[in-house]
């Protein structure tokens, strides 16, 4: 007897490499791949605003790297001592103004030239809904825990994603004629307003996508929500908040992304890569032990071997913010 639904992912019409150059942009969800992808090897360029979730928020991050815009001081607010920006995560933040703008412009300038090399455009949606500056009515990726009655909250409708989005993939296509890219939608609840909410904030989202793909043929979409939603409807799939799916449910998305957008060789070559690490991660009960030592050197003659017929293992350019 089956007692649960599995979904079973075909596989990507465009598959990755390790040749290949992907940029991640989206929620916190795409963090959590993207340590896969780095444990990988693959060259990666993570959330160079940060962690963002909105569709409006990614779209202005998208056409900044486009652009390769260098923020001034002017773009800056200053609360309790700490310099923002309303399109930075607060990582970003700190309370010498130079250095916030530094780390912003390079962080910047670096991904605007890799997103004009890249081979795959991964992009997580988190929310439809959006925070708008009362004073400006522009949306902002971060509140920053500024006063709630500076902000309006308003969920963005499908037209309005669609007719952005389609006019921005049309933009990368001229920046960047041989990209991919690949929607999916967070598996994480966004639970602040209640059940229902939430499943109208992620329909929109799901509907909006569901359109840019068919429109597209660069476009595909990964269906890591209906797979935490449904595949894995269990809450020890969750972590102790039962909203942020663990480290269980993290894995086993990671393994239907990589069976469905890796070939068989590239995923051989993952683990073989695995296996090697671990060798080194291995925790002795006396490492000073003739036993150990000849144990490391063998696994320091297979990890040469390795990264000598792989070289891109070894040349892999990896860019986190």
């Amino acid at each position: 007897m089956k007692f649960r639904t599995e979904i079973i992912v075909p596989a990507a019409k465009y598959q990755i490499s390790h040749s290949d150059k992907i940029m991640m942009l989206g929620s916190c969800f795409v963090e959590s791949i993207s340590s896969k992808m780095l444990s990988a090897s693959f060259s990666i360029n993570v959330n160079p605003f940060g962690i963002v979730y909105n569709p409006i928020s990614i779209a202005n991050g998208l056409y900044d790297l486009m652009q390769s815009k260098m923020y001034a001081k002017e773009e800056l607010f200053l609360s309790q001592d700490v310099y923002h920006s309303f399109s930075h995560h607060s990582r970003f933040s700190g309370t010498d103004m130079e250095s916030v703008l530094n780390a912003i412009n390079q962080t910047i300038f670096q991904a605007s030239k890799f997103l004009q090399q890249a081979n795959f455009l991964i992009i997580t949606f988190g929310t439809a809904n959006v925070y708008r500056l009362i004073s400006s009515g522009k949306v902002v990726s971060n509140c920053h825990k500024l006063p709630a009655k500076l902000f309006r909250e308003e969920r963005l409708t499908i037209r309005f994603i669609i007719e952005q989005w389609n006019q921005l993939i049309q933009d990368l296509k001229k920046l960047n004629p041989n990209l991919k890219i690949l929607f999916t939608v967070s598996p994480i609840r966004h639970w602040k307003n209640g059940a229902n909410e939430n499943q109208l904030n992620k329909s929109t989202l799901l509907l909006a996508i569901n359109e840019l793909v068919n429109a597209n043929k660069n476009c595909s979409y990964f269906p890591s929500y209906e797979i935490m939603l449904d595949d894995l409807r269990d809450y020890r799939f969750y972590a102790e908040d039962m909203i942020h799916p663990n480290d269980l449910a993290i894995n086993y998305i990671w393994e239907k992304f990589s069976g469905s957008y890796f070939s068989k060789q590239t995923n051989d070559l993952i683990k073989e890569w695995e296996s090697i690490l671990q060798i080194f991660n291995h925790k002795p009960f006396n490492p000073d032990s003739d036993a150990h030592k000849h144990f490391l050197a063998k696994g320091k003659k297979r990890k040469d071997e390795f990264l000598k017929n792989n070289p891109l293992f070894l040349s892999a350019n990896t860019l986190t913010d």
